[in-house]
């Protein structure tokens, strides 16, 4: 079965263990996203990076907002990297305050000074939340 046709997403939450779900039953509400690489096309590129901060939710109203950082080089002794974070929240929880947090606990354990490590996070809270749901007034 190809990894797109799994109905199945395991998830890593911060301090606690790992949630699976079923994608059907936990649609994405909000997300944003970057992508860097060295070369002019991402094919040619020995070094990538992507950021992913997304917010699901199920019917019955309990969210999980994570995120997932990968870093991949292909030059001799660079290591790439996962960092991976979330919460689950429960349906009376702010949204936009765990998508700012979970943001926040990526963005500190980003490497320092290593190539697309730091400066992504905060900006992808703020797409994150601005793709919510227009709260009506």
């Amino acid at each position: 079965m190809a990894q797109q046709d799994n109905p199945y997403l395991t998830i890593t939450l911060t301090g606690k263990a790992p949630v699976k779900i079923k994608k059907d039953d936990w649609p994405v509400l909000a997300s944003a996203n970057e992508k860097e690489y060295d070369n002019q096309y991402e094919f040619q590129a020995n070094r990538t990076a992507n950021f992913k901060l997304t917010v699901r939710q199920h019917e019955d109203g309990r969210c999980i907002v994570y995120g997932v950082h990968s870093y991949d080089s292909h030059y001799e002794g660079e290591h790439g990297r996962d960092v991976r974070g979330g919460e689950l929240l429960d349906k009376e929880s702010d949204i936009p305050d765990a998508i700012a947090k979970v943001a926040a606990e990526l963005e500190s354990r980003m490497p320092d000074g290593a190539q697309w490590s730091t400066g992504y996070w905060p900006r992808l809270a703020h797409e994150c939340t601005a793709d919510l749901p227009a709260v009506e007034l």
